[in-house]
Order: structure tokens, then C-alpha cells, then sequence
């Protein structure tokens, strides 16, 4: 990878601090095309930023010395070198050699290890606030690069919006846009290791693929009822098999009123999509009794990377 780099340059920030809405990623479609040769999978999916979001405030330590400092509302989350925001800020800071140093605070709301992005989503949003703090002029596509370093999902969430994937997640085409459409989400009280997933899955236990052109047509129709008519996702073969809450929540989804429903990434969060706000409102109020089962978000699609 090529990027700039400025090594021993006084960088002036031109803003102190800066908050940025780090959005939570649904896939409206996933499929496995196969495995490659350095043990990841080729996908196709049709991945979707909705407004569930982190909030990050990343602010200048006038003291390089300091390093780089993490905090976040969730005492599950971590704050040390493992965190993505974290690897975010060394990438910048190294690539850049800015001689600063970074704070960052995450007002933790899309759920941790949920399938949906949320870590990478924060890393995204980490490398945009250097980059306007900064003045770096970095494109889209440069952002995407650094950030294809610290995760698979990290290029998509530095775009968001509506988007085919490929690759490993990294080769992004814009789709038509398919905002303001309103959907609920269900966390199920379990954690989902996506490494185990991914080694689990076995393609003779798939029953239903998506067909991603036919998806990609209704999304340029707009056409609701369509898209959630034809969401699949192959990885639901390992997950659900293993927790059968994942088929629960979807039969709940539809049961109150949702169009369709899938599993997002490698789950264990399930959402549907809901032909309006009233629908998908009665069933936030409902499904939301049931906090011992799942946490209950109640969102819209939007076509907004993070600002």
C-alpha cells in the first residue's frame, strides 16, 4: 500500500476535537463464493448503513508523549492496543508522522460483536477525524486503503450507504440508494466468534443462496417488499444451526410485521425491514418486552459514511 508520509513535519491541527456518528452496517444479502488461498472466503453481499450509530470524539494531546488514549462508556469493550480505534489512530499517526497525540471517547450504541461493524465502524470514523483534524486531504479511496490494513469491513464503513462487496469485503461498488427505510434489529443475549463461523461453514448446508442481481434491481426500483422478500444469508447455515434463537428472532420479526428478515454478517444480530415507520415502531414496542432474549434497536437505512 502507498500513502503519504511526513515524517518529523509540526502538524498543525486545525481543529481540536471533533465528533463523528460511527454507523452500524446491515447486509441486505451475503454469500460465499468460495475459499481463497491465504484461508479467507470471497464474498458477494450487499451491505447497508443504517442510523444506529457510536458517537467518537477524537481530540488532540498537545504531548506526543502521551501516546494514544481510548475511552468507551462499556466496560466489555477494550481499551488498549487490541481496540480498532486504536489501531486506527497508530496507523494515522505513524503514516502521517504526526506528532501528537490522539484521545478518543466511544459512546458505545451498536452492539459488540453483533455482526454489525460496529468496531470497524468506530475505526473508520477514527481515521476521518485525523484526516479533517489534520487537513490531509485524503480521498475516500485513500482512507479505504489505511483502513483495509485493520480490518475487512473498515473500507466499507469508511463509504457506508448502500454497496456491493466482493473480495473479502474490500472491492466496494455504489448500488442506487436505499435510505429511510425503517428497520428493527435484535441482539440475542449470545456472542458469535466470526472466525468460528467462517471455519464452520460448509456450502453443501446451504439451502438458499441470495440472488444478489435480483436484490441489486429491486434496490434500484426501491422497491421494499422485493429486497426483503429476497434477503439470504449463507452464513445462517452455521450460526442458527448452532443458536436457535437466531430463527426466533427472525419468526418474531415477521410475526410483527417485518417484510422480511436475516442475519447480519456472521450474526448473531437479526433484523427486518418494515414497509413504515408506524409497522416497525409497534414492533420495536413489542419485541422490546423481551429483554431477557435480545436487545432491541429500532433504526432506518441511510446512505451516510459517518460525519
Amino acid at each position: 500500500m502507498i500513502i503519504k508520509f511526513m515524517c518529523g513535519v509540526d502538524m498543525q491541527a486545525k481543529l481540536d476535537s471533533i465528533e463523528m456518528h460511527a454507523y452500524a452496517k446491515i447486509n441486505l444479502s451475503l454469500d460465499v463464493i468460495g475459499k481463497r488461498h491465504d484461508g479467507y472466503h470471497d464474498l458477494r453481499m450487499i451491505m447497508q448503513s443504517v442510523e444506529l450509530h457510536d458517537a467518537v470524539t477524537v481530540k488532540i494531546i498537545d504531548d506526543a508523549k502521551k501516546g494514544i488514549k481510548i475511552e468507551c462508556d462499556k466496560v466489555h469493550v477494550p481499551i488498549d492496543d487490541t481496540n480498532t480505534a486504536f489501531k486506527a489512530a497508530r496507523l494515522m499517526i505513524d503514516a502521517f508522522g504526526i506528532n501528537k497525540g490522539i484521545s478518543v471517547c466511544i459512546q458505545k450504541n451498536i452492539p459488540v460483536a453483533a455482526g454489525m461493524a460496529g468496531g470497524s465502524s468506530d475505526a473508520a470514523a477514527v481515521i476521518k477525524a485525523i484526516d479533517r483534524m489534520f487537513q490531509l486531504g485524503l480521498s475516500l479511496e485513500e482512507m479505504a486503503r489505511i483502513g483495509k490494513d485493520i480490518g475487512a469491513d473498515v473500507p466499507y464503513c469508511i463509504y457506508g450507504g448502500t454497496m456491493l462487496a466482493e473480495g473479502i469485503g474490500d472491492i466496494l461498488t455504489p448500488l442506487p440508494s436505499f435510505c429511510d427505510v425503517p428497520v428493527v434489529i435484535l441482539k440475542p443475549k449470545i456472542s458469535v466468534s466470526t472466525s468460528w463461523v467462517y471455519s464452520n461453514y460448509d456450502s453443501s448446508k446451504v439451502h438458499e443462496r441470495p440472488d444478489t442481481e435480483a436484490l441489486i434491481n429491486a434496490i434500484k426500483k426501491a422497491d421494499v417488499l422485493s429486497v426483503a422478500s429476497g434477503m439470504r444469508n449463507v452464513l445462517e447455515s452455521v450460526t442458527a444451526e448452532k443458536h436457535k434463537i437466531i430463527n426466533e428472532a427472525k419468526r418474531a420479526l415477521i410475526k410483527n410485521g417485518a417484510c422480511g428478515s436475516a442475519m447480519s454478517g456472521s450474526g448473531p444480530s437479526v433484523f427486518g425491514l418494515f414497509s413504515t415507520y408506524g409497522a416497525a415502531y409497534a414492533a420495536y414496542k413489542k419485541l422490546s418486552c423481551d429483554k431477557f432474549k435480545w436487545d432491541c434497536f429500532l433504526t432506518k437505512t441511510n446512505d451516510i459514511g459517518g460525519i
